[in-house]
């Protein structure tokens, strides 16, 4: 294993955010004595808020845990930091982090696998700082998890053709498809947040998550960051995880927040014209969606339109569509 990520003698910090997680925890916790083997960690959770008594389930289930109530339902960046910083205060620090959604199941020795990729060099020059697993659904299917940055050219591939058609062609999707992608180990702008591995120079060279993110982009932001400093993100498929998902494709606020959060990200790394193009083609995208009577679709053509949706109660899933 890669020692500059593991720190001899600093644990991996698991990292979990909760808001009215009670219904999947006690699962998640069960999982994680096989899905960490063979590593030396700690499990920090951050509870946004709940009121459905998650945190007196974690201290009941997992007493050795580090619980940061954070008193509000401030996002999952939010989360995520306030997680970190209770982690950073631990009197040996933390090694490699784990962050990981409370709906997800990781097979044995996943974790292991995850972190000892971390650090490994790349034949550009950069490093792994960030890895995923290979994601299922709860029935097996697997999850299309790595994505593309954003482009003009992808989101009108996108509005045409639909993502999942267009994936198999880099210049038409951000989400890829191409079987090829999943088979083996490969590098991606970025990757659904619902597990990743993040080494820990990774961690001191990015700095907090983006919390002006509530929920959606935060992660994609985060890949971006540090791909930018030179530290990848990079598919382990070797390292397998079951995720139960999220519920932003039948719900129309959060669906609505995801497409406005996606033009949000690229409006800070593009300038206005180029930015305005690319809001135009998701504006079509959700639009065709709308006429054939979507109510995300519908929320969502709303919401890049001026309404802007709602950020409280949203749900912490990861789990993109």
């Amino acid at each position: 294993m890669h020692r500059q990520d593991l720190d001899v003698g600093r644990p991996v910090a698991v990292v979990v955010v909760t808001w009215n997680s009670a219904a999947v925890l006690p699962a998640f916790l069960d999982s994680l004595p096989a899905g960490m083997k063979g590593l030396d960690w700690r499990l920090v959770v951050a509870d946004n808020d709940s009121s459905d008594g998650t945190v007196a389930l974690v201290r009941e289930l997992a007493p050795e845990a580090t619980v940061v109530e954070t008193g509000r339902n401030g996002g999952y960046a939010f989360g995520v930091n306030a997680a970190l910083r209770a982690a950073a205060a631990w009197e040996d620090g933390h090694g490699a982090v784990l962050v990981c959604n409370p709906d997800v199941r990781m097979a044995e020795g996943c974790a292991g696998t995850l972190v000892e990729a971390l650090g490994s060099p790349l034949p550009d020059g950069s490093r792994v700082g960030i890895a995923v697993p290979l994601l299922y659904e709860e029935d097996g299917a697997l999850i299309h998890s790595l994505r593309r940055e954003s482009s003009l050219s992808r989101a009108l591939g996108e509005a045409v053709i639909g993502n999942r058609r267009a994936g198999r062609i880099p210049a038409l999707s951000e989400l890829v498809t191409a079987p090829a992608a999943y088979a083996t180990r490969t590098c991606a702008d970025w990757a659904t947040g619902a597990l990743m591995a993040l080494s820990r120079e990774c961690v001191t060279a990015c700095g907090p998550w983006d919390e002006s993110f509530f929920l959606y982009s935060e992660e994609t932001e985060y890949c971006l960051r540090a791909r930018d400093l030179g530290l990848r993100t990079r598919l382990e498929p070797a390292a397998r995880a079951t995720h139960l998902g999220g519920d932003s494709r039948v719900s129309p606020r959060l669906w609505s927040l995801l497409v406005t959060n996606r033009v949000r990200l690229y409006r800070r790394r593009h300038g206005p014209a180029a930015t305005a193009a690319f809001r135009g083609a998701v504006l079509l995208r959700e639009l065709s969606r709308a006429a054939l009577g979507r109510p995300p679709a519908r929320a969502a053509v709303g919401a890049l339109l001026g309404a802007a949706p709602s950020r409280r109660g949203g749900s912490q899933s990861r789990q993109e569509v």
